[in-house]
């Protein structure tokens, strides 16, 4: 009878869970039944061009613009909309394979200065003031915390985001972790590794850049996420051997190279040795690329400026360009990301970070759980084959980047007389009004 019960309670509490399971929204669940990307009409579009263009041109020029809008819509431009309309029939999204092409991936120019975001933590105003000899365990508890991230998104337990009732796109949020743009000699392209737990198996390692040289460990052992002392020891054991022995060749700075300068010179590299394209696949698809750094930047409440120009300008060793997430640490416990932006907007960056931001306040920058450290499998260098040339092509990008990097001032103070809620009220999205506020200031500067 006591066993007949057990079994009717336990059939009991897995039906209950379906039930939960079931019920519950999943981050990824609207995905296929969101609506297509519509297609304006040429009128719509005809009329919006011309709005845009009239601040910007005198009565003459204006009047110029109106008699060519007028031949081109009665002209060609109904035949191209025709195509337009034909290429929507077959796309969900008619316009996203072009934009990404056009505006990152045919572009020639280095990606990492000229398209990558790039920004600090703000855990300096609460509980992570700059203290030096804090990088290993403040680095081990920043990265736990993204890892849990991971894990929400893996079990689809991000909630949807939506306006009002109606759900938004999620997709972009698939390309945060294990994902990284590939040079290719005329277009570039995007590599994503990342599965959601009822789709299978995903990369589960992370890579570590320390003084030129890359090494990966896994965060998942026999089936659970290592904790932040499992976490700090696999840093430790990095920073120690990286600060006992000779630097690396610093790889990673191939990625600040000019794009096909780039992927001849990944060509070469993986022509060099087979085993350096299983290296480069093991930094491609990792969750992120974790970079330490010895640099110590000044930084305060009130004053960014330091720690953002050596994130987005700062040594090239030490981030993988190319990455979609690159979690920077400097040896005074100040963190900052920095991401190629092809694959997603800087929204979906600043999701992760104020969840990491919100999860170290809420333990007051603490790891309040047990100091076991389990018997997990060291960290795994990943020593690239190379020679002369490779060397070379090393020098030569790190040279060029610090040349672009001279060329950029970068000043970042916070602001706080008001925030987007006043610029909401006034009908103004926050976005909208910086980008207004940037050609003010120039036009200030400029007079034009």
């Amino acid at each position: 009878m006591h066993t007949q019960k057990s079994l009717i309670f336990y059939c009991d509490c897995i039906m209950e869970d379906q039930l939960a399971k079931s019920t519950e929204e999943r981050t990824f669940q609207y995905q296929d039944t969101l609506p297509s990307l519509p297609v304006p009409s040429l009128e719509e579009s005809l009329k919006k061009y011309l709005e845009s263009v009239k601040p910007f041109a005198n009565e003459e020029e204006y009047k110029k613009t109106e008699e060519i809008v007028k031949k081109f819509q009665n002209g060609v431009g109904e035949k191209l909309h025709q195509k337009l309309l034909k290429r929507a029939k077959g796309k969900r999204n008619w316009l996203e394979e072009w934009w990404l092409n056009v505006a990152y991936l045919d572009v020639r120019i280095p990606s990492q200065l000229n398209f990558n975001f790039a920004g600090p933590a703000a855990y300096i105003e609460h509980y992570w003031p700059p203290k030096e000899g804090t990088q290993l365990e403040r680095g081990s508890i920043t990265l736990w915390h993204n890892f849990n991230y991971w894990q929400l998104l893996r079990k689809e337990k991000l909630p949807v985001h939506k306006v009002g009732n109606t759900p938004l796109d999620m997709d972009q949020f698939r390309m945060l972790f294990s994902t990284c743009r590939v040079p290719g000699i005329t277009r570039d392209s995007v590599m994503n590794y990342f599965s959601t737990e009822s789709e299978g198996c995903s990369p589960s390692h992370v890579t570590v850049l320390c003084q030129g040289r890359v090494f990966v460990f896994d965060v998942m052992h026999e089936g659970c996420l290592i904790t932040p002392p499992e976490i700090c020891r696999q840093l430790t054991y990095i920073h120690k051997r990286c600060h006992s022995e000779p630097d690396g060749p610093g790889i990673a700075a191939l990625t600040s190279e000019e794009r096909t300068q780039w992927a001849k010179a990944r060509e070469y590299l993986i022509g060099l040795d087979p085993q350096n394209l299983t290296m480069l696949e093991k930094i491609q698809s990792s969750i992120l690329v974790y970079g330490m750094s010895d640099g110590s930047p000044h930084v305060t409440p009130e004053d960014y400026s330091q720690v953002t120009a050596m994130i987005l300008t700062g040594d090239p060793t030490v981030l993988w360009g190319d990455k979609s997430y690159n979690l920077i640490s400097f040896s005074n416990g100040v963190f900052g990301c920095n991401g190629d932006h092809a694959p997603y907007d800087g929204m979906i960056m600043i999701n992760v970070s104020r969840y990491v931001d919100e999860k170290i306040f809420e333990n007051e920058g603490k790891w309040k759980g047990s100091e076991k450290v389990q018997n997990i499998p060291l960290p795994e260098e990943l020593v690239f084959t190379v020679d002369e040339k490779v060397l070379n092509d090393i020098k030569q990008a790190k040279t060029q980047y610090l040349k672009q990097a001279s060329d950029l001032d970068i000043v970042v103070y916070a602001f706080t007389p008001f925030g987007k809620k006043l610029t909401k009220k006034k009908m103004l999205h926050p976005d909208t009004f910086v980008q207004l506020a940037l050609q003010l200031a120039y036009y200030r500067l400029h007079g034009r």
